[in-house]
């Protein structure tokens, strides 16, 4: 336990120092992840640490425009880029290694093009240093083969902010579900999702009876806010076909 704590400390300062110097270089880069849920959920760590979500890589979304001032931004921190395949550069994607530690670092530039595609063009200044808590929820939500460790960040997050019409320090219900009515591939696996997540707290002793109570009741209010959303005429064109088409991209992991 001590070491996991020890070891998100070293990710945490590490992602605070690139951000420091990216905007002495006047480069836009907002934090995802796992480190953005720590970041914007300072009164759950203790919920965190006996969840065992322990944080594994360092994550950023910034300006496809600025990708050269990036570039130069970790090579200035002694980064090392990782050389990737053509399919990864279209998808929008760089890597840098950290050569002492051996620590990766991911930067999507204007969007997460994964089993669904989140779209950061015109949102990378509604928060800082993270990206808004709609794309936090989203990022973890799009995952068709939803993992444990989102399951773990999606209950913190729900824990400790409400759903409401903004985002100020709240998860912004009116975007999301009006990016959902425009998209039922979209809205399927995030609705599952969410849905998932509520089924799966009984499993967590670590969450209190209260802490149940309100992320239910939380999950509940996004999901009465997208299922009220009117849906565009593709969305239900596409509903009537349903989960017997394919509605989600296959996501490859970057070479190692």
């Amino acid at each position: 336990m001590e070491d996991d704590i020890k070891q998100d400390n070293i990710f945490i300062d590490e992602s605070k120092k690139i951000l420091e110097e990216a905007e002495r270089q006047g480069v836009t880069l907002r934090v995802m992840g796992s480190i953005a849920v720590r970041l914007h959920c300072p009164d759950s760590i203790d919920l965190i640490k006996k969840l065992g979500r322990p944080i594994t890589d360092i994550d950023y979304v910034a300006y496809d425009k600025q990708s050269s001032k990036i570039q130069k931004l970790f090579e200035n921190l002694s980064y090392v880029q990782r050389q990737l395949s053509y399919s990864y550069v279209q998808a929008g994607r760089l890597i840098f290694i950290n050569p002492v530690n051996q620590e990766v670092v991911d930067v999507f530039l204007n969007r997460l093009a994964m089993c669904h595609t989140i779209d950061y063009s015109k949102r990378l200044e509604v928060d800082s240093p993270t990206v808004p808590l709609a794309e936090i929820i989203l990022q973890k939500m799009q995952i068709v083969m939803i993992s444990e460790k989102d399951v773990k960040d999606t209950f913190v997050l729900f824990r400790e902010h409400d759903v409401g019409d903004n985002d100020n320090n709240m998860i912004n219900g009116k975007y999301i579900a009006k990016l959902m009515s425009k998209d039922w591939g979209f809205y399927y696996t995030v609705t599952t999702n969410l849905q998932k997540v509520k089924n799966l707290m009984p499993q967590f002793s670590v969450l209190s009876e209260q802490d149940k109570t309100t992320i239910s009741n939380r999950i509940d209010s996004l999901l009465r806010r997208i299922e009220d959303e009117p849906k565009s005429s593709s969305w239900k064109i596409r509903a009537k076909v349903g989960p017997r088409k394919k509605w989600y991209n296959d996501v490859y992991s970057a070479p190692k």
